[in-house]
């Protein structure tokens, strides 16, 4: 604290932004990395949004995942490093190296400029995709930090890249001379407070729940988690000397079914909730659509499965205390409505 300099990679994306928050109010000063100028303004709008003025404690640095130019200048002066930003689109790439390539090469471009620089510690987030795929999940039996999804079976694009980019992070430190230090935080889906109409995966979930889009919800669970406590976490495993050379998942209980994220929200939310479906459909329809819709495809070996996960390594060690569930979908739907980021009502 006390204005030591921190980087945050990806600061115009909703995790990240939520990491500024965390940092300009823990008494941070900030740099952020943005691809072009014109993304400045939307940092600020959404910091302002978060109740957030930084003034001379946020700044910006130009650098893109893909390419060395500027990494040097981001890092310069940084004593910590929240490596955040990662390719994370709604639907399905075209080619899995359109993810794969900027995960992991940015990742290592990153952890490159951050050992040149000096800096004692990277944060890299990573995801629950790097935990939890590729093998059978068993019901009483919930994912740990000692998981690790099996590449060798068949999973998604973004799961791939989540998982070989942690890998990645994990050998370039094991190959270093021990200065630089990792630590790693694994979220499921991230929900919470949205902060502009440029939010996230997640989140847009929410929305087209409520904006009635969705006509019906697939047997699928996830794991829950607000962005406002994931943001807590990379603060913890920034700082704690309990977080070098870990991994820490980020989940606020267990895994929700898709009709249970959909009754919370209607009990909560009121009217604002009635275009919310809780009509479950059938496998075999979801299979049916899955080979003709792309999307619809990555969910078909997910459907029926008791998969769960427990964040009580980042309970125990950095004292982390996350929010209800219940209450990070709540937050998601609300700021939906606060910003008018939903359809109108006919």
């Amino acid at each position: 604290m006390s204005g030591e300099l921190v980087l945050v990679t990806g600061g115009s994306g909703f995790l990240g932004a939520h990491c500024i928050l965390a940092l300009l109010n823990a008494g941070y000063r900030v740099r952020t990395t943005v691809r072009s100028a014109k993304r400045e303004a939307d940092v600020l709008a959404m910091l302002k949004v978060g109740d957030a003025e930084p003034g001379d404690a946020l700044s910006f640095a130009r650098a893109d995942l893909m390419n060395d130019k500027g990494w040097p200048e981001a890092v310069a002066g940084c004593r910590y490093v929240l490596h955040v930003a990662s390719p994370f689109p709604p639907g399905v790439p075209k080619h899995e190296d359109d993810l794969i390539v900027p995960a992991r090469e940015g990742a290592l471009r990153v952890l490159r400029a951050a050992r040149d620089a000096g800096v004692e510690r990277v944060v890299l987030t990573s995801s629950f995709a790097a935990i939890g795929y590729g093998q059978t999940p068993v019901a009483g039996h919930p994912f740990t930090e000692e998981n690790w999804t099996d590449l060798s079976q068949k999973v998604s694009a973004y799961v791939k890249s989540k998982t070989l980019a942690e890998r990645a992070a994990w050998d370039f430190i094991a190959a270093q001379d021990g200065a630089l230090e990792l630590a790693v935080v694994n979220p499921v889906g991230i929900f919470g407070p949205v902060l502009g109409p440029d939010h996230s995966t997640s989140t847009d979930f929410i929305r087209r729940l409520m904006d009635g889009e969705m006509p019906g919800l697939p047997r699928m669970v996830f794991g829950v988690v607000d962005a406002r406590d994931v943001a807590d976490l990379h603060l913890r495993a920034m700082t704690n000397p309990a977080a070098k050379g870990e991994r820490f998942l980020a989940i606020s209980g267990d895994f929700m079914t898709m009709l249970e994220i959909a009754r919370t929200l209607k009990a909560r939310l009121g009217n604002a909730a009635s275009r919310i479906t809780t009509r479950v459909l059938p496998d075999w329809l979801v299979r049916i659509v899955g080979l003709f819709d792309g999307q619809a495809a990555q969910i078909v070996s997910e459907l029926g499965k008791p998969r769960n996960a427990t964040s009580a390594k980042a309970r125990r060690l950095l004292g982390w205390t996350p929010r209800s569930r219940e209450d990070a979908l709540v937050a998601t739907g609300e700021s939906l409505i606060r910003l008018g980021l939903l359809k109108k009502s006919k």
